[in-house]
């Protein structure tokens, strides 16, 4: 490539992404063998596993292509409500059996063929697909469905806590669900309903161009529709909506904020290319637009982008910046839960996914922070160096701030003006540590959904993470901090929930029932939290689980619970070593070796495999060898004879000298114990030579004893049957040896009469084919 040529493609190259992929490639040569053995999941479950251990049940109706799309858990009344395609279902919680109740719900035929002509698929399209479901009072949800492209919301009685369950839709009251309810079921859609009020993130307009934040479904005296300005292009660029949540901001309510999460395109200047950016907005509850502009908009809107990336060694950061899912986990004080957020990346020649935790107190610090400043959508955005007007912009109307200030429409003139148009903070919200709690790098798959669950363990508390991917599996994780503020990432299981490709659309955790609800366009099943007598029954495979939720209580590896005592519990997440948790790891060991001792016999010169597979997969296996007569042991180096795979140890061309008892052993976590013992004898090949010869020669006489006594039948036959002539006896044998011959052929000679007669049909079925004239 010459010079000129170089430079042409450095400038067709957006510089970012140049830069991405060049240190996406610095962190895939990094030296980490044991990184990446630490990656894998120590325990691996197919679906045929996990429904035969019974800690997976699906749900009865998965199979009828009902388009699984929201969950509404309700742990106090006990009960999950279920948003499919054309269907809303109604289960108890912790009990997924074919007793439930569902309402049948379908779009109007109309709509459903007026939604055919227009292009869309009858079966992923049109249909009404359920979207919205969330908790409007005590005795009522409200639920809104795409409708074959026109969205409709209605209330579903749910009855009172005391009396029998009803569930019924009220289709008398049904209302439109534009603003509300997303058109098209694919993209991705929030809301969150709090105090009466439906906050919703979704496309306007058929086409989906159009998006929004918006509050409707108000108070009788206060029913209309406050959403984002789309006057002003940066408020919202094509925006994909991710999760809203309501969280208070002080002790007075009139300051309380919803919080929503999304990804959208950001054009920096005319001439750049668009980048996808990561962003947490916000606004005000009690927001009821302006009195003179930005009526019916929001006034406290302000958004600020949200940073996930790996640091480079060179201050450089490699960006993942699609962000795909987020989960906000509580905490004593309700005012600041800790947020969770999977990202992956926009390359399409890395693909990559991360998980970032970051400080409510850090968004908050942000939105108190300068805002973005653009005088011309030629310029870039810069810090805002000017007069801010007070109120301060994104304020919330209440007695913390200014008593006189009872509504949004109060505001000034000049803050309505400042809010417009800048609603975009200038820092950006970095997560905690400045990086990532857990990475997948250069795997089949992203991560789409996250929950966390706070365990206490014997040694600490710990955020356990459970991470849906796109191919139906659910990751099982925890992120451990050393003393020297290093990080641990640790996958304890990977579970194959879903037969793939199965992406998985959402994630529900009942911390009462300990279990996990999880859907996909092709099922909804229960999961439990833990399976700890999956890992093991002693006291060391417990202890190298690493799993807070189970502990080894003196005989069996069970559900931990915290008590006062600590008695025969024995538990170590941080490191995960028998060593000092196990009293009977000698007699362990012993008793696991007698069990486990087999004999392998092998002929010389030929190949034989010994098998070894670790319980664990983050298990690296070690060789040893005590041949035989001898009372020391050697490992076994990795060459061309001995071949150390993932299932065992292949010896090729085995050797006199091979002879002896083979140790497999596992070490993890710096605890080595031995899995199997094989004791190998090696037939020697004369021996194995002399022994075939042998047989040979048996068989040989056999055969001659068998046609001796054929020939003396026929011997006594042509005796004792004066009409039989010597001549007719030589022909009988002559078709006797011919129909010999041909048998020998076997399924050849079959195989000749097969094409032979084939070929006859052929000719003489087509006869005024060209072909078959010639022939």
């Amino acid at each position: 490539m010459n010079t000129e040529k170089l430079i042409v493609w450095f400038k067709h190259f957006n510089s970012r992404r140049l830069y991405t992929m060049l240190s996406f490639l610095w962190i895939m040569m990094l030296p980490f063998t044991e990184a990446l053995k630490q990656n894998i999941p120590r325990l691996k479950l197919s679906h045929k596993d996990l429904l035969l251990s019974n800690s997976c049940i699906p749900f009865p109706g998965s199979a009828e292509g009902l388009h699984f799309q929201t969950l509404l858990l309700d742990e106090e009344r006990s009960r999950l409500l279920i948003g499919a395609k054309d269907h809303i279902f109604l289960l108890g919680v912790g009990d997924v059996t074919p007793s439930l109740k569902k309402i049948y719900w379908p779009a109007a035929r109309e709509r459903v063929e007026l939604c055919k002509l227009a292009g869309k698929d009858a079966h992923t399209e049109c249909a009404n697909f359920i979207k919205v479901l969330q908790h409007f009072n005590k005795t009522h949800a409200y639920a809104c469905g795409t409708g074959a492209f026109h969205p409709l919301c209605g209330y579903v009685e749910l009855g009172t806590h005391t009396e029998e369950t009803v569930f019924r839709l009220d289709t008398h009251n049904l209302e439109s669900g534009r603003l509300k309810c997303p058109f098209d079921p694919q993209p991705p859609f929030t809301s969150v309903m709090t105090d009466g009020y439906l906050f919703a993130g979704t496309a306007s307009d058929f086409l989906g161009k159009d998006t929004a934040f918006t509050r409707s479904t108000g108070l009788p005296h206060d029913h209309h529709y406050i959403r984002t300005d789309i006057s002003e292009h940066y408020w919202l660029n094509g925006a994909k909506f991710v999760r809203a949540y309501s969280v208070p901001d002080t002790y007075n309510a009139d300051d309380d904020k919803i919080y929503f999460f999304f990804r959208e395109a950001s054009q920096e200047s005319i001439t750049s290319n668009k980048a996808i950016f990561s962003r947490v907005g916000r606004v005000c509850k009690n927001d009821a637009g302006g009195q003179r502009s930005l009526i019916n908009k929001w006034t406290t809107f302000l958004k600020a982008r949200l940073v996930c990336s790996i640091p480079g060694s060179d201050g450089g950061d490699t960006y993942f910046d699609e962000l795909q899912d987020v989960f906000l986990l509580p905490t004593k004080d309700e005012k600041n839960p800790v947020v969770y957020g999977i990202f992956t990346t926009t390359s399409s020649i890395f693909k990559g996914s991360a998980v970032c935790v970051y400080n409510m107190a850090d968004i908050r610090a942000v939105f108190n922070g300068p805002y973005a400043h653009k005088e011309s959508p030629d310029h870039r955005w810069v810090q805002y160096e000017g007069r801010i007007p007070y109120p301060r912009p994104g304020t919330c109307p209440s007695k913390t701030y200014d008593p006189l200030i009872k509504s949004t429409k109060d505001f000034p003139d000049d803050v309505i003006s400042f809010i417009k148009h800048h609603p975009l903070m200038y820092k950006s919200v970095y997560p905690r540590m400045g990086r990532p709690v857990f990475t997948r790098l250069n795997v089949d798959y992203k991560l789409t959904q996250i929950v966390v669950d706070r365990v206490m363990a014997e040694d600490g508390q710990y955020d356990v993470m459970f991470l849906g991917t796109d191919t139906g599996t659910v990751l099982k994780v925890i992120s451990i901090y050393k003393e020297n503020l290093a990080l641990e990432e640790v996958v304890l299981e990977e579970l194959e929930v879903f037969t793939p490709p199965s992406s998985i659309t959402n994630m529900e955790i009942s911390l009462k029932q300990q279990m996990l609800y999880v859907t996909s366009k092709d099922g909804f099943v229960q999961l439990a939290l833990h399976r700890c007598d999956a890992y093991g029954s002693a006291c060391t495979d417990c202890c190298l689980a690493r799993d807070p939720y189970c502990a080894w209580d003196g005989n069996f590896c069970s559900r931990y619970v915290p008590t006062s005592k600590r008695r025969a519990r024995r538990q170590d997440v941080k490191y995960g070593d028998p060593n000092t948790q196990c009293w009977d790891i000698e007699e362990d060991k012993h008793n696991h070796i007698a069990a486990d001792e087999k004999k392998i016999f092998g002929v010389e010169f030929n190949s034989t495999f010994l098998e070894c597979i670790p319980k664990s997969q983050q298990a690296t296996v070690q060789w040893f060898i005590q041949r035989s007569g001898e009372e020391q042991q050697e490992e076994l180096p990795a060459d061309e004879r001995f071949i150390k795979t993932e299932y065992g140890l292949l010896i090729r061309s085995l050797q006199k000298r091979d002879s002896g008892v083979y140790h497999c052993r596992a070490k993890e976590h710096n605890f080595v114990h031995t899995v199997v013992r094989l004791a190998v004898k090696v037939i020697e090949n004369e021996q194995m030579e002399n022994t075939q010869k042998l047989e040979e020669e048996e068989g040989r006489v056999r055969d001659l004893i068998t046609e001796s006594r054929l020939r003396y039948k026929d011997y006594i036959q042509l005796l004792s049957s004066p009409s039989f002539s010597l001549d007719e006896y030589c022909e009988q044998m002559w078709h006797k040896e011919k129909r010999r011959q041909r048998n020998k052929g076997g399924a050849k000679w079959k195989h000749v009469q097969d094409i032979k007669k084939s070929r006859n049909r052929r000719h003489h079925g087509d006869r005024n084919h060209p072909s078959a004239v010639a022939t």
